[in-house]
């Protein structure tokens, strides 16, 4: 059963909550996290992304970059930016986009729980992207971008978070830049906490939904800090990693696209007639997005073409091979265009859903030749994939709205 556990705090004083609430750390390349620290001082990138208080001569995961994260992040709590709650709490994070809400737990996860695969995995992690948010939190000893979890709706969760909600005066209510709602409220009250905490506890499955690498680094530095401390007995903070948690029926997962460079030689009529071995192909009079599972759009040369699943595959059973993004990639990818590996072929891009159509017409008569939208995975799909213990392929989910890192702080 998972444990979801209160924890002791570090978050922004009130009145600049809105000014340090930063996107996550790799949502920027270096230019653009140097140019957000510019547009605003207070930013929680200078601690995420330290490397915008070098010039360009400082490797970006030089040592001296860590050290200069920690010496801001502890001067900004010495100096009142960041304030120490006294208590072990929860809270509740609430996003809105375009007037749609999503409102989560946050909360400590444990290691052991990410260990025993109770907290489950839907996708592989690279050591050397691990690396980087291994060094961060282990020179702050502390964790600062929470880990986007997800797990079956449960009504004692939900009626604690409605009544606390409809009760008690946010802590921060603020719109960020992007047009991004954040509201945050405090669970304290013991009755309430025990109520959260225990029916967590009977929950059996937790799934990361976004943040696996982060996920993996936390779960490294709590694994290196037991070895640092033999005696541990498992109360230590450094046994839970910070965490948002969020019920299944919440949650929006948006199409994650493709465009590709090239048609593998073929002729655009060749490239037509050989989809049409897999795929029913219609001409679209505009651009329109897929309207449900086995269908995909395309736009090529000027124009856009709905292409649906033959019955053959809307057939497959398995949780991995049916998914949307499988079928593209194993009946139209691969054997038509040649991207045996979307990992690593430098002819396939990916375009996360938020950017919308134009996007990807965009690329596909600039740089690119093809581009393909996507019928969103659900949820659901990726709770089956985890609860099989297989992975997704690359690129399958993009979730919005994204979580705000330096909201909240967990030292270990």
């Amino acid at each position: 059963m998972a444990v979801i556990k209160p924890f002791v705090a570090i978050r922004p004083d009130t009145d600049v909550a809105d000014r340090v609430a930063a996107l996550p750390y790799d949502v920027y390349n270096r230019a653009e996290a140097a140019e957000e620290v510019i547009r605003e001082p207070l930013s929680f990138l200078k601690i995420d992304r330290a490397e915008t208080q070098f010039d360009d001569s400082v490797d970006t995961y030089a040592p001296q970059v860590y050290d200069k994260a920690k010496e801001i992040f502890e001067s900004m709590v010495a100096d009142g930016i960041y304030v120490t709650d006294e208590d072990e709490c929860y809270y509740i994070y609430r996003l809105t986009m375009d007037g749609r809400e999503q409102t989560g737990i946050v909360a400590c996860a444990s290691v052991d729980d990410y260990v025993n695969n109770v907290i489950k995995k839907h996708e592989n992690t690279r050591e050397e992207k691990e690396q980087d948010r291994i060094r961060h939190v282990d020179t702050l000893s502390a964790q600062t971008g929470p880990i986007f979890l997800a797990y079956r709706s449960k009504k004692a969760i939900n009626d604690v978070v409605s009544k606390v909600m409809t009760e008690e005066s946010p802590l921060y209510d603020f719109t960020a830049v992007d047009g991004i709602g954040h509201t945050v409220w405090k669970i304290a009250e013991s009755k309430e906490v025990e109520i959260i905490k225990n029916a967590f506890a009977g929950i059996g499955e937790i799934y990361i939904a976004d943040g696996h690498h982060r996920a993996a680094s936390a779960v490294k530095v709590g694994l290196k800090r037991r070895k640092e401390n033999p005696g541990y007995d498992g109360t230590e903070e450094f046994n839970y990693f910070l965490s948002v948690l969020f019920p299944d029926d919440q949650l929006m997962i948006m199409d994650y696209n493709r465009t590709v460079k090239d048609l593998n030689g073929l002729s655009e009529d060749e490239f037509i007639e050989k989809i049409k071995d897999n795929f029913e192909v219609t001409t679209l009079s505009e651009a329109k997005h897929p309207d449900k599972k086995g269908k995909v759009s395309m736009y090529l040369s000027g124009k856009w073409y709905m292409l649906s699943a033959k019955k053959e595959l809307l057939e497959i059973n398995d949780p991995v091979l049916s998914l949307d993004v499988s079928l593209l990639q194993n009946y139209l990818l691969e054997p038509v265009l040649g991207i045996k590996d979307p990992r690593t072929d430098e002819r396939i891009d990916f375009i996360g859903g938020i950017r919308g159509l134009k996007e990807l017409e965009k690329r596909a008569d600039s740089d690119m030749k093809v581009s393909f939208a996507m019928y969103p995975t659900s949820i659901s799909e990726l709770f089956d994939v985890a609860d099989a213990g297989l992975l997704m392929p690359p690129k399958s989910t993009w979730f919005e709205p994204k979580l705000r890192s330096g909201l909240f702080i967990h030292r270990i």
